[in-house]
């Protein structure tokens, strides 16, 4: 997933990488501390998924520790809230770089705010991985739609699908499932909901179909009368918005209102809870995301077992899973490296975790954990939903090259 892109200033984001640790920071058990940092927006309007986030990599770090998954090692979580401003994912981010416990970083939830914390990551060795970004200009540049592709930053990893994938699913899936011959498009002009956007237009007019309006819109906006009357003017057969969830429920309410009764289609920021709580008139919505839904995968069934025995107060949301794996490749990158070093963790050890990221590989919560020379996920399953009765139906589950196959 997702967002928000403003200019920051990057002047002051150099820092001293981590020096010797020696022993100076073992816990009164006698063994070594590591710090995994997190980075999610835990209040105002996208915290329902910035929560889960949360207590996802805090469910991760109390079952390593709990089963002494790293001998010799106590892993602590250190979460931040980045209210989905870049800048304040960039000072996050330079907080938790300086402090030399902290091995690595779970987040951030939006794109936008990536692109403000990557510089700090690579400053200083620390390995960002995101559960939820799926901007492709983030792992490969701002030429991958011209197919070249090269890597921006070698600390970076991400367990979520790119929007070159999302979208071109979403607009195949439109075609093809939904069986619209004309959309409309509307995105949110912020990094994730113009790609998303773009990538799905791609695809829907590849296949045959015909665009007949586009639309930019604010993400503050919560009035679209304006927009309400060019759609209906265009009679399309669907409505498709880059974007988030926040605008998107009240932006599909005003649709119906106004006459427009085909449904809106957007990607992983619209597939929430919330979505359909600011919504009245959701019924009959779609939303993809990334993976395949949790409660579907036997890969899954000790997570959601343990999430609800923990007692967290907030549901997993569309990235906990996602984040448990996130949060367990930095962990078993931890553990490569210690054991590689006689059970200790090296001076450089910032750097090692790094470079053990590349190869980790295991059977995660949401299927096969590993990633390709970008630092991208190699799992590129996408799902499909629908709103049935108050609540997100997944009806269509594919990686997007195997659509057609399925």
């Amino acid at each position: 997933m997702l967002l928000i892109t403003t200019a920051l200033t990057t002047g002051a984001l150099t820092l001293t990488a981590c020096g010797s640790r020696g022993d100076g920071n073992k816990n009164g058990e006698g063994k070594t501390t590591v710090v995994i940092g997190l980075d999610a927006p835990t209040t105002g309007e996208l915290s329902a998924l910035g929560l889960g986030i949360r207590n996802s990599a805090q469910l991760a770090v109390d079952i390593a520790n709990k089963n002494n998954e790293v001998k010799g090692v106590t892993f602590k979580l250190q979460a931040l809230d980045d209210k989905a401003l870049p800048n304040v994912g960039q000072q996050n981010a330079t907080k938790l770089a300086g402090n030399k416990d902290v091995l690595g970083i779970v987040g951030p939830l939006n794109s936008g705010v990536a692109q403000s914390m990557q510089q700090v990551s690579k400053q200083n060795n620390l390995t960002l991985i995101s559960p939820a970004n799926t901007t492709p200009d983030l792992t490969q540049g701002p030429d991958w739609k011209k197919n070249k592709r090269v890597r921006q930053f070698p600390t970076y990893f991400r367990t979520a699908t790119t929007d070159e994938v999302q979208g071109a699913f979403d607009g195949q899936y439109a075609w093809e499932k939904v069986k619209a011959k004309k959309a409309y498009v509307i995105d949110d002009q912020k990094t994730y909901g113009v790609g998303l956007a773009s990538s799905f237009k791609d695809q829907f007019a590849k296949l045959g179909g015909k665009i007949v309006g586009t639309e930019h819109v604010s993400p503050d906006d919560r009035d679209f009368k304006a927009v309400v009357s060019k759609v209906k003017s265009a009679k399309p057969d669907l409505v498709f918005y880059g974007g988030e969830y926040p605008a998107s429920g009240p932006l599909s309410q005003q649709l119906k209102d106004g006459g427009v009764t085909v449904p809106l289609m957007g990607g992983d920021g619209m597939y929430s809870a919330d979505y359909i709580k600011l919504n009245k008139k959701a019924q009959g919505d779609y939303a993809s995301s990334v993976g395949k839904p949790v409660e579907q995968l036997p890969s899954a069934k000790k997570y959601i077992a343990d999430y609800k025995a923990a007692g967290f107060k907030e549901p997993y949301e569309a990235y906990g899973g996602s984040t448990y794996d996130s949060t367990w490749a930095l962990i078993q990158a931890v553990k490569n490296v210690v054991e590689a070093n006689n059970g200790k963790l090296p001076d450089d050890a910032r750097k090692k975790v790094t470079d053990a990221m590349n190869k980790v590989t295991f059977d995660g919560v949401t299927g096969k954990v590993a990633f390709d020379k970008y630092g991208d996920t190699t799992n590129t399953m996408i799902t499909a939903y629908q709103v049935e009765k108050g609540d997100w139906a997944a009806r269509f589950s594919a990686p997007f090259k195997e659509f057609d196959k399925s």
